[in-house]
């Protein structure tokens, strides 16, 4: 079977690395944080991101990213958004001139404002995929039925990733629109940040239901108008994503929302957990985008003004409900 190489070793990653290892690929697993590479090698277990799991046997994990790249056929970029560019940079070197990547990050660089599969593509010129969808990793390691989108622009390709990931629990569906997939993977954890705004501030189940249906107002906006196909954010990476991240307990972005909107600052909620929720970084690159392409964006922007502008959650949520009166489409 052909070798695998999942980068990054947080929860998405390490469950990402145990699917591909259950059925029977040869996958190594490169974690940043040494002391986690050596607990899933010599444990089977990665307390700090997934407690109370017991991996594969045959997963193997390693601190070298030249140990864990060099030989792989398909690499698979599990980490988070703003470390991409850094992590390939250092390791382009070490990768085969025939591997396929394949990204499972959700986010837009700062500054650039590139996804992760141009960031990829630029920085190695390799074949580039994006999986994703609503997908917690939890009930994912638990083998719970999920439905996620593989998109890429070689037909073969596609096809070959899809059996490669696809297991009676994990359902692969292929899409060749890679932007507007990364797209609506990216900015849901922006809404999904005011959607737990929403409930921390006890606003109820009709803000929170409008909330999520105008933010994939915003998103479809966006994507369109960078040239996505607005079809894709009905999919699985757009409203599937977005409903399953706005209203889901395991949420990293909603949790956030919901400590942002019952009065917690932003520095304590992040310094109290070690995984990412790249919404918080996301909201800056998308109000830019927003920006940068003359798109309408309120909830986006609002959330970018509570994050990096201080500005109370209960008047970004006046703000939203006493904009001007327009018709809805």
């Amino acid at each position: 079977m052909s070798y695998i190489a999942v980068i990054g070793a947080g929860s998405w990653g390490t469950t990402l690395a145990s699917l591909l290892a259950g059925k029977e690929y040869d996958v190594s697993l490169w974690s940043h944080e040494k002391e986690v590479a050596e607990e899933i090698q010599d444990s089977r277990t990665n307390s700090t991101y997934l407690p109370d799991v017991v991996l594969p046997a045959t997963l193997r994990a390693t601190h070298d990213i030249e140990e864990a790249m060099r030989k792989a056929r398909y690499i698979l970029n599990v980490v988070p958004t703003q470390f991409t560019r850094p992590v390939f940079s250092g390791a382009a070197g070490y990768i085969h001139e025939k591997a396929v990547i394949v990204s499972a990050s959700k986010g837009i660089e700062h500054g650039s404002l590139l996804t992760v599969s141009s960031v990829l593509n630029e920085i190695t010129g390799r074949q580039i995929a994006v999986l994703s969808g609503p997908s917690f990793a939890r009930e994912v390691i638990n083998k719970l039925p999920t439905a996620v989108t593989l998109a890429t622009n070689n037909d073969e390709t596609a096809l070959l990733l899809q059996e490669i990931f696809n297991t009676g629990y994990f359902r692969v569906y292929t899409h060749t629109d890679m932007l507007g997939v990364e797209l609506g993977g990216a900015l849901k954890n922006v809404i999904a940040i005011a959607s737990g705004i929403c409930d921390g501030l006890g606003l109820g189940h009709n803000a929170r239901a409008a909330l999520i249906t105008r933010g994939i107002a915003e998103m479809t906006r966006l994507g369109e108008r960078m040239g996505a196909d607005k079809r894709t954010f009905s999919g699985l990476s757009g409203i599937g994503d977005l409903v399953l991240t706005c209203t889901g307990p395991l949420s990293r972005n909603y949790s956030v929302g919901i400590k942002l909107g019952r009065g917690m600052k932003l520095s304590e909620i992040l310094s109290s957990t070690k995984s990412v929720a790249e919404g918080v970084a996301t909201a800056l690159s998308a109000f830019e985008l927003s920006r940068k392409f003359d798109v309408e964006m309120p909830i986006v922007e609002q959330v970018y003004k509570v994050i990096y502008k201080d500005k109370g959650t209960a008047e970004a949520v006046g703000v939203l409900m006493n904009r001007a009166l327009r018709p809805e489409f």
